[in-house]
């Protein structure tokens, strides 16, 4: 595979999703839920390992492609010397079954086709057993079953061993010409269910999108950039629970061949606060529940037994393992499935948790007595345990520390605490919830700020920085014109930064804070995150310039990954990243409101305030 990580584009029925490339190929897609085993697996590979090809015979990469507006239907696009042809990709919203549709449009002159249909499933081990029904095609292996419908006059011919078990068929389209192709998907020990008809798919799927996106209050000078990301975000959204994946991928390395691969198609605490916020900033109250609601599930019982992260269900076992018949995006491996981190203690995420619950109940999303008596027993345990050695936000596998990250986001846990009683009635113990948070608070500023560099530092002791130590301004751990406030972001600004973008951490500092070998690149988040903080501190013109710099990183079709490479110009990380389009979202309703925002939820509340949507709720 020669293919850079920013030439797939997406599309997604709400509970998976399919990445398919510059040259019309599907190369990633898990079935039936995002984090099944893949049945085409050939970005983690090459084709053997399971790929759907469909486009102009002998041609490469396309001409152009887009999404059409306000969706998340691809279209892809060949000029050729002998004519014009498109081909549309859509998944749609799943009722009950999952479809894949591939639509193959004549524009001008006469096209010779190709498709090349090679279906492996557990992550291209598995060869299915494929038999005929009438035109269609049944492919089955274990649990899983797939049927391709396609038109009359295609005729998929398959070739056997010597030929790697693919699927073949050339057609030639014309000007006005239509040739649909179906994939479905269902439990091999069911039988398959009538396939969509395309056009009506396309139909119904367009009007979806444009109907679900023209709910967004965001009127800002980036409308097309926030409502692309609010789209992605929107399709790597599990429907049934309201969880929302980190990735629709594993293993795309943060450093081409190395070994930092892992597997994002779960969903972290980390980003409950940041969801909520962009969520609820731009109208979509009805997801903000959803998420909310799958929080409190998440993280009901033992608040001991928190975790980081958690199934799309909210399940806590993701044991991690490696696949060795895959070598990984141009040969990174391991190629990991599950992830380990699961099993980390990260003290911050029992903040993250409490403040957005706060957010949710600020935004008028919250009025429960249960949820509450939860948040409560939250802090308790909290309490006893701010001071724990942990492993950081960003999960590092070495020795446990005391993160400064992780205290500030204690804090914020007990003062949402504090205000939610002061200000919203609540009942607690808000002395004793009170005396907690200036501990940690003195402590924090006794022990994670170094006064001879004018910074905080990543954790206590520490000689390296941390880009999360920008959230410290906008959590309001410190107001924004704090002189050490103003000193971590220009530290952070100076120390971590390639090419003006930011690096989450050096991996270098304090003899290799995260215990793993080789780098990474820019972290994309961190750099909407100094957005943020250069417009808290009063540098607008500065924020502004980053901001639209970072909109120029995002592919043709306006999505980001985890990380972008100065030196190479390419995306690396899992792809699309709702962290990354978090952030973009976040980041524009900030500069769009043009005051500087008190702490995580001002520059929200704020938009918030105009929204009718919330209106009717709060």
């Amino acid at each position: 595979m020669t293919r850079r990580i920013e030439d797939y584009g997406m599309v997604g029925d709400l509970q998976t999703a399919a990445l398919v490339g510059l040259d019309g190929a599907v190369d990633w897609m898990c079935l039936p839920r995002f984090d099944s085993p893949a049945c085409f697996a050939a970005l983690l590979g090459d084709e053997r390992n399971g790929s759907w090809k469909l486009g102009p015979e002998g041609a490469g990469d396309c001409t152009r492609r887009r999404y059409r507006d306000g969706t998340l239907i691809l279209e892809t696009e060949w000029d050729l010397p002998e004519g014009r042809v498109r081909v549309i990709d859509l998944m749609p919203p799943r009722s009950e079954q999952a479809d894949l549709v591939r639509i193959v449009e004549g524009i001008s002159g006469h096209v010779s086709m190709t498709t090349e249909l090679r279906l492996r499933f557990d992550y291209g081990d598995v060869v299915p057993w494929v038999t005929r029904d009438g035109g269609a095609l049944l492919a089955v292996a274990g649990p899983d079953a797939v049927r391709v419908d396609v038109d009359a006059a295609v005729d998929m011919t398959p070739s056997g061993v010597a030929d790697d078990f693919v699927h073949r068929a050339r057609f030639t389209v014309g000007p006005g010409d239509r040739v649909p192709f179906v994939l479905t998907y269902h439990a091999s020990h069911l039988a398959a269910k009538k396939p969509v008809v395309a056009d009506e798919a396309l139909r119904d799927t367009e009007e979806f999108w444009r109907s679900w996106v023209a709910r967004s209050t965001y009127t800002g000078p980036w409308a097309d950039a926030v409502h692309r990301s609010l789209i992605t975000l929107k399709a790597l959204t599990y429907a049934p629970t309201g969880a929302i994946v980190a990735a629709a991928t594993t293993s795309l390395p943060e450093e081409i061949g190395g070994a930092r691969n892992w597997d994002y198609r779960y969903c972290w605490l980390r980003d409950a606060a940041f969801t909520l916020q962009a969520l609820i900033g731009t109208g979509f109250i009805d997801e903000a529940r959803d998420w909310r609601e799958w929080l409190l599930r998440a993280v009901a019982g033992d608040p001991a037994d928190l975790q980081i992260m958690y199934g799309l269900d909210g399940r806590r076992r993701l044991p991690e393992y490696t696949i060795d018949w895959l070598p990984g995006f141009e040969g990174s491996s391991p190629v990991r499935i599950g992830n380990g981190a699961a099993g980390q203690l990260q003290i911050d995420v029992w903040g993250e948790t409490l403040d957005a619950l706060h957010l949710a109940r600020e935004a008028g999303l919250e009025n429960d007595h249960e949820a509450w008596r939860l948040q409560k027993s939250l802090l308790e345990h909290l309490a006893q345990h701010w001071d724990d050695l942990d492993n950081g936000l960003w999960e590092v596998r070495g020795p446990r520390r005391a993160f400064v990250h992780s205290r500030v986001m204690a804090w914020a846990g007990f003062d949402r605490a504090v205000r939610a009683v002061e200000e919203g009635g609540l009942d607690g113990p808000v002395e004793q919830w009170r005396a907690v948070r200036d501990r940690i608070h003195a402590d924090v500023c006794a022990h994670g700020f170094d006064a001879e560099r004018n910074t905080f530092t990543q954790f206590y002791g520490s000689d390296g920085l941390d880009a999360a130590l920008l959230l410290i301004g906008q959590v309001g751990f410190l107001p924004w014109d704090d002189p050490r406030v103003v000193g971590t972001v220009d530290a952070v600004q100076r120390e971590l930064s390639e090419d003006e973008l930011l690096l989450r951490y050096d991996t270098d500092a304090d003899d290799g804070v995260d215990g793993l070998p080789g780098g990474e690149s820019t972290f994309l988040v961190c750099n909407f995150w100094l957005v943020d903080a250069l417009h808290g501190i009063g540098r607008r013109e500065e924020a502004v310039a980053l901001f639209e710099r970072l909109l120029t990183l995002r592919n043709d079709l306006g999505l980001l990954s985890e990380e972008y490479d100065v030196r190479t110009g390419r995306h690396l990380g899992n792809t699309p990243q709702a962290f990354s389009h978090l952030g973009l979202v976040n980041s524009a309703l900030r500069l769009g409101l043009g005051a500087t925002p008190r702490d995580i939820e001002a520059g929200v509340t704020a938009q918030v305030a105009v929204t009718p949507a919330a209106k009717e709720i709060a």
